[in-house]
């Protein structure tokens, strides 16, 4: 992360997380371009970021578990030049009233949960007869349209709960449209992710970000908030040079249509004095009485690394509405949320040079795959054509 020679940069990004890098890494690889990133927190990645923990050695996914997957030879090809993976395939387990089951819900879970084995034809046929309480088109909530797909029982164990706590919102008073599937495998299957590619950086996520951002056209400014006036970074650049911007759309504009609504997660992190606390890296936390959603443990995500014995990092995660202050993670998208979100793409085209993208500048909730490949699509599409070409540049968000 040398800084570019002195003077005005041909591009400035604000925010670095994974669309904002691969902005800067490509501008700067592709076109030679003199790149500005400026990032608030003290470290760059954004929620991607991880830290080893100096008592354990046990990488920590600061804000949450990252698990990289693709199906996008493309944008495979792109990360696996900055970092390689470890072959780690997600599986995720619940648990419910004292007993864990393997999930996503699938042939495994239907035998322990009815207590009886189950061929997939029997399977099919006992969800399709618990299904029929409800026909799908005559849902009017969340719970409704749940019932609908997979049956009371296995609703009111696997996702009542979980939903309620996810949303801080009984299933009754949410949209049936939140759902549109709740898939059931009717196999042993127990994958989480269905993808083509996946895994883990074997020297973690901050030295992936790193990589991507150590190029000598490429400065990033720590502890720098786009939106501070003393130090002058907005007024300096706003008109004068193209911005990407990748933080809240609302906040660039002062929140004038209304402030969109989050949900944030809030974590609890301790050191227990065992080697092992639960067995794998995610467990989720069906039942309603407890108030945490999931329960992680870190050190089952990277099996091949030696950690320090009779030692591990466990995270319980809290999910809640972001307040001002708050780190956003998911768009709540309601209908006055959308209505918001059109207004402040009307305001975005009227920008400067201004582009908006990631999670936070289109109000999407982006895996970090999607982030990078929407990047990648705003670099053909938009940057490569202005720097390359002399086309105009339209501001506006990538969905805009």
């Amino acid at each position: 992360m040398s800084p570019p020679d002195s003077g005005t940069p041909d591009l400035v990004v604000v925010g670095s997380g994974f669309f904002g890098l691969t902005i800067a890494e490509r501008c700067a690889s592709e076109l030679g371009l003199k790149v500005l990133v400026l990032e608030r927190r003290h470290h760059l990645g954004g929620n991607a970021y991880s830290e080893f923990d100096e008592e354990t050695g046990i990488e920590v996914h600061v804000y949450g578990t990252h698990l990289f997957h693709t199906s996008n030879k493309r944008v495979w090809d792109y990360v696996t030049r900055f970092t390689a993976f470890t072959n780690y395939q997600h599986r995720v387990f619940a648990k419910y009233q004292g007993q864990v089951y393997s999930f996503p819900m699938n042939l495994g879970l239907i035998n322990q949960f009815f207590g009886k084995s189950h061929t997939p034809d029997e399977a099919r046929a006992l969800i399709a007869e618990q299904a029929s309480e409800i026909a799908t088109e005559d849902a009017s909530n969340l719970e409704e349209k749940a019932i609908s797909l997979i049956g009371r029982p296995l609703y009111e164990a696997f996702v009542k709960g979980y939903t309620a706590k996810q949303w801080q919102t009984d299933p009754t008073e949410l949209s049936a449209d939140i759902i549109t599937r709740l898939p059931v495998r009717y196999t042993f299957d127990n994958r989480y992710f269905n993808d083509t590619y996946e895994g883990l950086p074997v020297d973690g996520y901050t030295a992936w970000l790193t990589r991507m951002a150590d190029h000598p056209n490429i400065e990033v400014r720590l502890d720098t908030d786009f939106f501070d006036e003393a130090n002058g970074t907005r007024a300096e650049f706003t008109g004068k040079v193209p911005i990407v911007y990748t933080g809240p759309v609302d906040e660039y504009f002062a929140n004038s249509e209304g402030r969109l609504s989050w949900r944030t997660i809030d974590l609890e992190r301790e050191t227990l004095d065992v080697d092992d606390y639960q067995g794998t890296g995610v467990v989720n936390a069906n039942d309603e009485d407890l108030p945490y959603t999931r329960t992680l443990e870190f050190k089952h995500l990277h099996p091949e690394r030696t950690h320090l014995p009779g030692k591990t990092v466990v995270v319980h995660e809290f999910s809640r509405f972001a307040e001002e202050g708050d780190e956003p993670y998911y768009p709540i998208n309601t209908a006055e949320d959308r209505e918001k979100l059109l207004r402040y793409r009307e305001l975005a085209k009227r920008e400067p040079m201004v582009l908006f993208g990631g999670r936070l500048g289109t109000y999407k909730y982006l895996d970090m795959h999607m982030a990078i490949g929407s990047a990648l699509s705003m670099f053909d599409n938009k940057l490569r054509p202005h720097f390359s070409e002399g086309a105009a540049l339209q501001s506006g968000g990538v969905d805009a």
